[in-house]
């Protein structure tokens, strides 16, 4: 059969740049189907076995339908770790890796986390591996969401606490937090439009919208709950936000009586982050 980059170049040709194929041929040939670099750069004419060719067939069948690498692979890479993923969450983004960063670089003693909107556990997994002493709870409202992410700490052999928690409507009593972190849905209704279709098609709609007349519900409601639930006078918000709504969202929580409320930008220069202290 042809090469394995002349045949993912020609079969995908309508679908991706010429960039997107280049990346998505090397990491099917050699991650997905198990060529050597040396195969794989050879670029010649090689015979795969059936498994393989139906495998590689698949594979092209699914990209066509623009559904994200990461969930034919199953898994992706997030601050060093491999997690799996499936359409029940969210793929990682690496700006969302940078505000665990910032957390660990901010607060290495940090004593308890509380990560609200877990999806697949990245962000609550990544802090307690890098930070063993902390004690690390994750709330969800989907207990799909909540079955990846209890994969994911087990497989990992990551101690975080999973919890099926509904942060609309209710907030259990708990100890107070050092740290509220959370990377909530916060894109408008009205944004979808200009999405792409691997994201619009494929991605769980609610982990990503918000309705366009209240675009910083979630936001209110984490600031109305770490009112109650954060260390007094040393706790925090660590937030993703829209980038549209860099500035209302500092707004907002400075007006529920949060202090020092910083607003980031994430390695593109995109407003990105807001931290707001207590």
């Amino acid at each position: 059969m042809n090469s394995i980059r002349r045949l993912i170049d020609r079969e995908l040709a309508d679908y991706y740049s010429p960039d997107e194929r280049n990346a998505l041929a090397k990491y099917i040939g050699c991650d997905l189907l198990g060529l050597s670099l040396v195969e794989y750069y050879a670029d010649k004419d090689m015979i795969l076995s059936a498994e393989r060719q139906t495998k590689l067939h698949t594979i092209i069948r699914r990209l066509r339908l623009y559904e994200p690498l990461e969930y034919i692979a199953g898994s992706t890479e997030f601050c060093g770790l491999r997690l799996q993923v499936s359409p029940s969450v969210l793929i990682p983004r690496p700006e969302t890796s940078e505000l665990v960063e910032l957390i660990v670089k901010q607060r290495p003693a940090v004593r308890r986390v509380l990560d609200v909107g877990t999806g697949s556990g990245c962000i609550a997994i990544a802090i307690a591996s890098q930070l063993p002493q902390a004690y690390v709870e994750a709330w969800d409202i989907s207990e799909d969401a909540l079955s990846v992410a209890r994969t994911n700490a087990d497989s990992l052999r990551v101690p975080v606490t999973f919890r099926h928690v509904d942060v609309l409507t209710e907030a259990p009593v708990c100890e107070p937090f050092d740290v509220i972190v959370s990377n909530p849905p916060y894109i408008a209704r009205s944004e979808a439009a200009q999405m792409a279709h691997n994201v619009l098609d494929w991605e769980p709609n609610n982990a990503l919208f918000v309705p366009d007349e209240d675009p910083l519900l979630f936001y209110r409601r984490i600031g109305e709950i770490g009112k109650r639930l954060l260390s007094a006078n040393s706790g925090a918000l660590y937030l993703e936000i829209n980038q549209r709504f860099g500035h209302e969202t500092q707004t907002l929580l400075y007006r529920l009586g949060y202090t020092d409320v910083q607003l980031l930008r994430d390695m593109s220069g995109n407003d990105r982050f807001v931290i707001a202290a207590l």
